[in-house]
């Protein structure tokens, strides 16, 4: 029987929880969404880091064989051809961990998330006052 493994409090919790290889992996993905996001809210959210800018921006977990990154990217024609390799069937993304991670693209990610969340937050507001 494999030991369940504990629930982290903090990010950091979370990143600690790997081995070195993965650690450091995380620990950059980390930095990418804080420099990309500053204001960004971190926290834990289904056992895994979540991030909260004007509503969900990003998830990422890591698991045997890959990172992931969530939610699926929509919305711009340009950034989803390039995760089309790494989106599963519901298009949450997987980067490999036996092939490079395509850190650049997750910061494009996350920076277009932003926009998109700042462009429907606006909406949003905007609709309720009416």
């Amino acid at each position: 029987m494999t030991p369940k493994r504990r629930i982290p409090e903090t990010v950091e919790d979370y990143i600690a929880s790997f081995p070195l290889k993965v650690e450091k992996i995380l620990r950059r993905i980390r930095r990418i969404i804080l420099r990309a996001a500053p204001s960004a809210r971190e926290s834990i959210s289904y056992r895994i880091p979540y991030y909260s800018l004007n509503g969900r921006l990003v998830y990422f977990a890591a698991f045997k064989s890959h990172i992931g990154l969530f939610p699926p990217v929509r919305g711009d024609a340009a950034i989803e051809r390039a995760v089309a390799p790494y989106a599963n069937p519901k298009g949450n993304l997987r980067f490999p961990l036996d092939q490079p991670i395509p850190y650049a693209l997750i910061e494009r990610i996350v920076r277009f998330r932003v926009k998109q969340n700042a462009t429907s937050s606006g909406r949003t507001r905007a609709t309720r006052r009416h």
